[in-house]
């Protein structure tokens, strides 16, 4: 049995044999993929066609549905093409392959192995410049002035300021109940989340679990947003955004998680 299946997700169709050279599972998304070197997302249950606005989830929702089942790995991990995890912090960016094929993530070390999920060092929503927050999230500081002067912005400001204010309350109305309170309070709250849709975990079970929460709160969301009117980057991925939240919360709350760095490199500088 394999200690650790990482996927390793990209949207460039030459990226096949550096993923598999890395030990990872490449996995294709989007229409630009067509080597059969790569995992798909487009066969049997699936909402592929989503991808566009869904990002990384029309994987997991093909993953969830189709393979999670037959996957034997004491752990299942996701990366992307641009962002690998890294047991220590790695501030260089130019390096070579051969080094970065030996810092990047290929085992579960020892003093994560309590854990059930490794999930990515936070985020923290850094007070934007007046001219961004001019530009971007004017109603947001309309509605909640005092945000100008705190040192970082909680999620629920940030949300606001880039994907539509009022969007996230809109989608935190459709969750069940007995998420509802806590999320709202966790987006209230909390300057930083987990971000990037990375996590590693270690149960199945915890795994569907996620799975079975996140994915029918989405699509309840798409009676709200829809896809026709999704007309900029902050609005087109907007189910991602949301996932990205609610994916920090939910394994926060009822996981055992421990944090890891995230090394950001694209895969693309390297030619083999």
């Amino acid at each position: 049995m394999k200690k650790l299946e990482m996927y390793c997700l990209t949207v460039n169709n030459n990226h096949a044999k550096i993923i598999s050279t890395l030990g990872y599972v490449p996995v294709g998304l989007g229409k630009n993929i067509t080597s059969n070197l790569f995992v798909r997302d487009n066969s049997n249950s699936n909402i592929s066609s989503k991808n566009d606005f869904y990002g990384e989830y029309t994987f997991h929702y093909w993953l969830w549905k189709n393979m999670l089942t037959k996957i034997e790995s004491d752990w299942i991990g996701f990366c992307q093409y641009r962002k690998f995890w890294c047991e220590k912090e790695e501030k260089e960016k130019d390096i070579s392959f051969e080094k970065f094929n030996k810092i990047i993530l290929k085992q579960i070390p020892e003093e994560y192995k309590s854990y059930d999920v490794i999930l990515g060092e936070p985020l923290f929503l850094k007070k934007k410049n007046i001219i961004k927050i001019l530009k971007y999230g004017k109603a947001s500081l309309l509605k909640n002035p005092l945000n100008f002067f705190s040192k970082n912005h909680t999620i629920r400001f940030h949300f606001d300021m880039f994907h539509g204010l009022g969007n996230l309350s809109k989608a935190i109305e459709l969750l069940d109940l007995e998420e509802k309170n806590d999320f709202e309070n966790f987006v209230n709250k909390n300057v930083s989340f987990n971000p990037h849709n990375m996590f590693i975990c270690k149960s199945k079970k915890i795994l569907v679990s996620y799975y079975e929460s996140v994915f029918p709160w989405l699509e309840r969301c798409e009676k709200i947003f829809g896809f026709e009117n999704l007309d900029s980057y902050g609005l087109k991925r907007i189910y991602g955004f949301l996932a990205e939240r609610y994916m920090s919360y939910w394994f926060q709350k009822y996981a055992k998680f421990k944090l890891m760095p995230i090394y950001f490199k694209d895969i693309s500088d390297f030619k083999l």
